[in-house]
């Protein structure tokens, strides 16, 4: 990493320490008066290693710098040189509204509704390697985005549940959801088929479904109730480094709404139901080990989708972060491992 004399480490409310390394790692900035295009520099400079610290550590957040409004995050993006993952080419079921190409609302759902942790697209065969997040406007009460280190959640649910963190491995996952014909901004996971699949008629969808070896039925209201084929639980990030790569927690807790029954939106990749025992303690260790980042205008998170998950705490007052994804991966699950 390349000095800047204005730019330095500092500890942040919360930060936690995770073997050697901290999570997040945050930069401040020691001179307000320092403008945006030498902080661009400096992050185009260092591009290789901020990613890198992104695996290392989980996440890294940058807080006092000159960037206060959308089009500067845009151009912070622009500056780390990452392939862009446009929302509109995502099976994301979060209804989203575009800012820029590149930047888009991180979820259009009510305050009081609890985003829970999740890896972003972990539950669809494309998801993006880097999430990353701007506060616009930051939240009166609450509203913190919460993340949590799933490499270290996963070390110790193998030493708590090692036949269900064996499973996992073994059998991988499968999700279950009703998407809506029409956007619903009213749920988390209200996007509709039309948006998520990227297509206008049923026909497209069907076709579309089976490109990505979707089960499907359609049910009343138009809507579509579709099921992933068998996916990844854990993904091996580094040799020896398993993270649970999944959306486990989101899917059992969160995805409620007049279509969706959790109960009926996950289970494991043999068709059989997850031992509520076990992912009640999954629950109880990203809690754990969650870090809360307390949004303040201008802050930027830069989040490796597949060391760490996020959340959303409920909030009052008006509360907009938005967020962008870079460099479009795949998964599938092996079946040669089974």
């Amino acid at each position: 990493m390349k000095s800047h004399p204005s730019f330095s480490q500092v500890a942040i409310e919360g930060q936690r320490n995770e073997g050697e390394s901290v999570f997040p790692l945050v930069y401040g900035c020691q001179d307000q008066a320092f403008g945006l295009e030498p902080f661009l520099d400096w992050v185009t400079e260092n591009r290789d290693a901020l990613l890198g610290s992104a695996t290392a550590h989980g996440a890294v957040a940058f807080r006092g710098f000159a960037t206060p409004d959308v089009e500067d995050f845009d151009r912070f993006i622009q500056a780390l040189e990452i392939e862009n993952f446009p929302y509109k080419k995502s099976l994301s079921n979060a209804v989203r509204v575009n800012r820029t190409p590149r930047v888009f609302s991180a979820n259009e759902a009510p305050p009081e509704v609890k985003i829970f942790f999740h890896h972003e697209m972990a539950q669809t065969p494309l998801f993006p390697r880097y999430i990353l997040f701007f506060c616009e406007i930051a939240p009166l009460v609450g509203g913190a985005t919460p993340l949590c280190r799933s490499d270290v959640l996963y070390a110790e649910l193998r030493q708590r549940c090692p036949e269900f963190a064996h499973k996992c491995e073994q059998v991988g996952l499968q999700y279950t959801n009703v998407m809506p014909g029409v956007d619903d901004p009213q749920s988390g996971m209200g996007r509709s088929w039309q948006s998520t699949l990227g297509v206008e008629t049923k026909e497209q969808a069907v076709s579309r479904l089976a490109e990505l070896g979707y089960a499907h039925e359609w049910v009343d209201g138009d809507c579509l109730r579709a099921t992933t084929p068998r996916l990844p639980a854990v993904m091996e990030v580094r040799p020896g480094q398993k993270t649970f790569f999944n959306q486990l927690i989101a899917a059992y807790c969160g995805w409620k709404d007049e279509r969706n029954d959790p109960s009926d939106a996950i289970r494991h990749g043999d068709g059989s139901k997850l031992d509520p025992e076990s992912v009640a303690i999954a629950i109880e260790l990203a809690e754990r080990y969650a870090y809360d980042h307390k949004w303040q205008k201008g802050d930027i998170v830069l989040l490796d989708n597949t060391v760490a998950m996020h959340a959303r705490r409920p909030f009052e007052g008006t509360r907009k972060v938005v967020a962008s994804l870079a460099e479009m991966q795949t998964h599938a699950f092996d079946q040669a491992g089974v």
